[in-house]
């Protein structure tokens, strides 16, 4: 192992035993039957009584706010929209956010969506406290003077487990580069599993979602900083998902289904608080930037090949995985039950239609994106086994479409008989 590698994880092992001091409160937990109800009813009685929901434009058309409206009136609250939320949100949005929540005296938010409307309920709540900086400042970590008002949250997806997670993912308005804020003082107060809200998730949404709690699963799993606890959470997220999103993906009203892929991606998300992500994440996040490409679904892209990469290291967890979701039994042979779990992976993406490779991507931007993906991993992320700058470009040149890879495969040829 190479110094500059020592040093490397050296580094990360003390951000991370740093970041272990962060006490974090899991959200209150509504769930079953009108779960998004009872939520609306006890922000009544936290005392709240002029409440934002942050939200999207097409939850609004198909209606998906009206029972909660209603129910937060019923209970004395007044409501106030902003549903200009897109997907990968810029601090614009943000700050457009700001204006109506101090324009109406709200005294708290109810995110309800996915992770875009939930992250930027975070940033609007952080950037409210803090009038003399622009919310682009506050990208980082920790750069609030002032603790923010409560937030809740209503997720409509179940994938992104931003509902339990300290961090919110932004984009720069002009250049998309993803400026992630962290204060674990915008975990929502208390959140709802609503099954019922999520019939209406269209299969690709549903594919990619679930994919994407998949991947917060087993990069916390397979994280060198990873502990017991989330463990734990990690597993059983991973079982749920091979077991729940089929059944999701290909009947969007199957109840059980639904719950429990909502659970899938509240479990995923609370164990990868604990320990942080992986490369997937830091190529994933580029995507989006660059190409705008929705987060659950760049993941879904990416994953397999990560897990084909970290193999070598990670063998015994990906065995421990494989066992955990009845794909072997113990005694086998760890190599052999490890390839076994990357495999099911692979065709887990295929039962729920993600493709093979991302049609926005290409290679004459595979060196930047590689480039900025190591530098986000390699600044935060405690990964099995490091890889360098020529095995990422590797690993995203195989995510190019036939044609781009058809013809990426013929230049290098030729550059190499000219050579």
């Amino acid at each position: 192992m190479s110094i500059r590698i020592q040093l490397l994880k050296l580094k990360l092992r003390l951000v991370h035993f740093l970041y272990g001091f962060i006490t974090q409160h899991k959200p209150m937990l509504f769930t079953g039957k009108d779960a998004s109800i009872q939520l609306c009813e006890n922000i009544s009685h936290f005392g709240h009584k002029r409440v934002l929901i942050v939200t999207d434009a097409i939850l609004v058309e198909l209606g998906i706010l009206d029972k909660i409206k209603q129910s937060l009136k019923d209970n004395g609250i007044e409501v106030f929209i902003y549903d200009g939320v897109l997907p990968n949100p810029t601090y614009a949005m943000v700050e457009e956010g700001v204006l109506i929540f101090n324009a109406n005296n709200c005294d708290t938010i109810l995110a309800v969506g996915g992770g875009s409307p939930i992250d930027t309920a975070k940033a609007i709540i952080l950037a409210e406290c803090n009038p003399e900086k622009k919310a682009i400042e506050l990208a980082g970590g920790y750069k609030s003077k002032r603790r923010p008002k409560p937030i809740f949250a209503i997720p409509t997806t179940a994938g992104t487990g931003s509902e339990v997670t300290l961090a919110a993912v932004i984009s720069h308005p002009e250049t998309h580069e993803k400026m992630p804020l962290a204060d674990h003082r915008t975990l929502p107060l208390a959140t709802a599993i609503d099954a019922e809200l999520m019939q209406g998730m269209p299969p690709h949404v549903t594919a990619a979602t679930g994919i994407d709690a998949l991947t917060h699963a087993v990069e916390s799993y397979i994280s060198t900083g990873t502990n017991k606890f989330a463990d734990q959470y990690s597993r059983a997220a991973i079982k749920m998902i091979f077991e729940f999103l089929p059944r999701a993906y290909k009947d969007g009203s199957d109840l059980k289904a639904r719950e429990a892929m909502g659970f899938a991606a509240f479990y995923a998300g609370y164990a990868f608080t604990q320990t942080l992500l992986g490369y997937v994440h830091g190529i994933a996040h580029q995507f989006g930037g660059l190409y705008g490409t929705p987060h659950g679904f760049a993941n879904a892209l990416v994953l397999p090949h990560i897990l084909d990469y970290s193999i070598v290291e990670a063998g015994p967890q990906f065995a421990e995985l494989a066992i955990v979701c009845g794909m072997g039994k113990e005694g086998e042979p760890e190599g052999e039950l490890a390839r076994t779990f990357v495999d099911r992976v692979y065709a887990l993406r295929r039962e729920v239609g993600i493709p093979d490779t991302l049609e926005a991507l290409q290679e004459k931007d595979i060196e930047k994106i590689a480039k900025a993906a190591l530098k986000e991993a390699h600044t935060a992320y405690l990964v099995p086994r490091f890889m360098d700058k020529k095995t990422c470009e590797g690993i995203i040149r195989k995510l190019l479409p036939q044609e781009e890879n058809t013809t990426s495969e013929t230049a290098k040829q030729k550059t190499a008989e000219i050579a």
